[in-house]
């Protein structure tokens, strides 16, 4: 499906004779957030022992290999890569020896100077075995002349910068780190005695733990034997958490940023129908992702809302496609419309986001097909306009139908009667804390963090994801180099 991919999911355990088992289970929660690889690392107090392989969770494990993960201690991570090839050496978590002793990682977020440390580092005669950007954090700890696991884990992430959640583990505790601005999710929970860190609350139910509250931005959580310890080393900084969680990304039944997901988006459908109603006898929503927020445009609408199209759940990653061609067969495999529902009838599709636009174009023929007798889109967000650097894989801004067309041909390209999509105070009114508390870069194109002072390098990495300049924020402004801000001078006439 046209979607932003999601990023990743990380969990850890500490305190529980079945650590392994409950991290697999909690990767299963976590599965919405990474497709591409999964793994865990365990120890029993000796060393620390890791297993990690391509594919979803239940093709990564089996019985066998978790019997070979023993220990109360143990952390896992569900990947979909955004810095770094798609390649089991760049799987989570990273398992590295040092003079600090074992430590495994696993991330979620993005490092926007990764390039530069990496750099710097190689200059300095470091060897890398992967191209992700989580491993120059391993590097800097083992690098750290810091005394102490817990301290020398501090002076590594102090030294990035970007999106960062991390999970990571030594021989005798599990420590959770959240950036300082807050982009990813971190919930700290208790199953019993032990202690429970994950990406989202569903993990926390799916095993039975209590969730207790989120690791708050800056933060170091230290769970051991002597039980949960927490250090506010980063200064001050603006909040930044990523508000397409609650659009898109997190499950539902999750609690995000302390908030109900379910909640937030319905709340987003409600103010959808005030802000862009139309004269329609249904409303349907384009599951799973457009669910919450159509029930809350039927609720404000008065319009009864109907399953008129539906998923098949059994559609893996691949399928043979036949050689006769069928109409919209890619989409078709994952949806199909109800005729009893949509025939004759005026319909508003209702859905999360517009990427690219193809896969909304090809649903809305497809309802048009069933006897639709008008199809009116409706999006519980902004215009997605801008790419993300903080650790979502996004297309391209050229790729961005939003960034390149006038509302008018968006609606033409889909063949839609009417479209409209919520406004940013619209979405921002819906969680708690409002602009101040969440990154919107993806509907602004202003960007939180400040890039690196060399910024031809970190431009490098941002033409390799995207290659179209970005435009910094205005604080970056005076640290940009003469070329530089030629190129993002043209980017914005442009």
């Amino acid at each position: 499906m046209d979607k932003f991919r999601e990023e990743c999911g990380v969990f850890g355990i500490f305190g529980h004779p079945e650590a392994s088992n409950l991290t697999y289970l909690g990767l299963y929660a976590l599965q919405h957030r990474g497709q591409e690889s999964a793994g865990i690392a365990a120890c029993d107090g000796g060393l620390i022992r890791h297993h990690k392989a391509m594919g979803y969770v239940n093709e990564a494990f089996n019985s066998d290999v978790l019997a070979k993960l023993p220990g109360s201690l143990a952390v896992g991570h569900v990947r979909y890569s955004t810095a770094g090839e798609s390649l089991v050496a760049n799987a989570h978590p990273i398992v590295v020896d040092s003079v600090h002793g074992q430590l495994a990682v696993c991330h979620n977020g993005n490092l926007v100077n990764a390039g530069d440390l990496r750099d710097a580092l190689v200059r300095s005669g470091a060897i890398f075995q992967t191209d992700s950007d989580t491993e120059v954090v391993v590097h800097l700890f083992a690098r750290s002349r810091e005394e102490g696991v817990e301290t020398a884990v501090i002076d590594a992430i102090s030294q990035v910068r970007g999106a960062f959640s991390f999970v990571m583990m030594t021989k005798d505790r599990l420590i959770g780190i959240r950036d300082p601005h807050g982009f990813r999710p971190l919930a700290l929970g208790q199953l019993g005695e032990a202690w429970v860190i994950c990406s989202e609350t569903c993990a926390l139910d799916l095993i039975g733990a209590r969730y207790v509250r989120d690791v708050e931005p800056g933060e170091v959580v230290i769970m051991s034997s002597a039980g949960l310890k927490s250090i506010k080393p980063f200064g001050p900084a603006r909040q930044s958490q990523c508000i397409f969680e609650h659009v898109y990304f997190s499950r539902p039944d999750s609690y995000v940023f302390g908030e109900s997901v379910n909640e937030v988006r319905t709340q987003l459908g409600r103010t959808l129908a005030r802000e862009a109603p139309v004269d329609a006898d249904v409303v349907v929503p384009i599951p799973d992702s457009g669910v919450c927020a159509a029930i809350g445009y039927a609720e404000a609408s008065g319009l009864p809302m109907r399953m008129g199209l539906i998923r098949n759940h059994y559609v893996g990653r691949t399928f043979i496609e036949p050689q006769q061609s069928i109409r919209h067969f890619g989409v078709r495999v994952k949806l199909n419309p109800v005729k009893s529902i949509l025939d004759g009838r005026r319909v508003v599709l209702v859905d999360d986001s517009i990427v690219r636009g193809t896969t909304s174009r090809k649903i809305v023929r497809m309802v048009r097909s069933a006897g639709a007798r008008e199809v009116h889109m409706r999006i519980s967000c902004p215009p997605t306009v801008s790419p993300c650097f903080y650790g979502v894989d996004t297309p391209r801004r050229s790729e961005l139908i939003a960034a390149t067309h006038t509302l008018d041909e968006i609606r033409k390209y889909l063949d839609a009667d009417s479209i409209a999509y919520l406004s940013l105070d619209g979405l921002t009114s819906a969680v708690r804390g409002g602009k101040s508390q969440y990154c919107t870069s993806c509907y602004t194109g202003v960007y939180p963090v400040a890039f690196p002072r060399d910024e031809a390098a970190y431009l490098q990495l941002a033409l390799k994801l995207n290659p179209e300049p970005v435009a910094a924020p205005p604080e970056a402004e005076p640290e940009l180099s003469a070329t530089v801000r030629e190129l993002v001078k043209n980017t914005l006439v442009g």
